[in-house]
């Protein structure tokens, strides 16, 4: 049985905009918590009805991500400059796009697309029919799969073919390899491929999604969220390359713990966290921090330290590749829509 990716709940329109805005000077404020941690909060798009999970460019000058356009109902990829220049669309503009990725060289782009899904048409109407403040939504499209295409979006170059949902790709720090999520043998689960799309191994094989995969810095581990302790609650797990070692680092099934991702120092990682005790209209999202350690070769849990404490809803945070800033998804903007915003990290290593 599939089970849906829990992503934060937030409530958007769907209008199109092409124009993206970023200041030199703080734009946010931070709350003595955050301020510990952050400073120079800065929104890096605007005017955008729903913009999120950017990752940087390895030299730090572009990020790319997914937004709404106006007139289409599902997500494309764009990448853009940092300097305030707009965004330029690389995915094939229809059909469900996500989980984009800058190769090491930085002139080659990962990221998913259904565009070949032939009930596209009727997607697109259905989409198109809803009326109102749409909330955020995935589906585990079967004809989902994992692309490359230059900076221009030329080039398009199709990475798996294998009937089943294909997504959630990101690269080793040597961008030999690409670890990413695969339902081919009907369930969700954590797969290594070349970076070519060959040499395809499963990692992991337990029921329930396993899903948002990292290579840590030095390329042994992989740390990713599953729900396979409860739907939908999902915790995080890292699994060494091969498959043979696991280790569980959050255990709290009132929590959803989810979209990990490292610090270049490997020392420890960032994820979004909230708590679902009371049900999800009381759940806030908010970022953490969590320091490992390693016994006998396997990472242990450590320290927590939590980075924002806001009512918006903070997901999907990255750092860069110089661990100097925090790039993140927001709702904290005066229009409390889904946008990217950065500040610079505080923690020296």
């Amino acid at each position: 049985m599939l089970r849906p990716i829990l992503a934060a709940a937030v409530a958007v329109c769907s209008l199109w905009t092409s124009q993206a805005v970023v200041a030199d000077e703080p734009q946010g404020k931070l709350s003595p918590l955050e301020a510990k941690h952050l400073s120079g909060l800065r929104q890096v798009t605007s005017g955008l009805p729903r913009a999120g999970e950017g990752y940087f460019s390895p030299d730090m000058k572009q990020i790319i991500y997914q937004a709404y356009p106006i007139g289409y109902p599902f997500y494309q990829i764009y990448v853009q400059d940092l300097d305030g220049k707009t965004p330029r669309r690389i995915s094939p503009g229809r059909g469900r796009t996500t989980c984009s990725y800058f190769g090491v060289d930085g002139k080659t782009l990962l990221f998913a697309s259904a565009h070949t899904n032939p009930e596209l048409p009727h997607l697109e109407r259905k989409a198109r029919e809803q009326t109102g403040r749409r909330r955020y939504e995935w589906d585990f499209d079967e004809f989902m799969d994992i692309y490359t295409c230059d900076l221009d979006g030329t080039n398009l170059n199709r990475l798996t073919d294998t009937p089943g949902y294909d997504a959630e790709g990101s690269y080793s720090s040597d961008g030999k390899q690409i670890v990413f999520t695969s339902t081919r043998d009907g369930d969700p689960d954590i797969y290594i491929m070349d970076a070519d799309g060959g040499n395809v191994r499963q990692i992991t094989n337990v029921d329930g999604y396993d899903g948002g995969p990292f290579f840590s810095p030095d390329d042994q581990w992989i740390i990713f969220r599953s729900d396979r302790d409860k739907e939908h609650m999902l915790q995080i797990y890292m699994v060494s390359v091969d498959g043979k070692h696991e280790v569980q680092l959050t255990n709290n099934l009132d929590e959803v713990n989810w979209a990990p991702y490292f610090h270049p120092s490997g020392k420890y990682f960032v994820w979004t966290k909230a708590n679902y005790a009371r049900g999800p209209r009381f759940a806030k999202f908010n970022l953490y921090t969590m320091d490992l350690k390693y016994q006998d070769g396997k990472p242990v849990a450590g320290e927590v330290t939590q980075i924002t404490d806001t009512p918006s809803a903070d997901v999907l945070p990255v750092f860069s590749p110089d661990g100097k800033k925090l790039m993140w998804t927001s709702t904290r903007g005066p229009e409390e829509s889904s946008q990217l915003w950065i500040a610079d990290w505080k923690r020296n290593e």
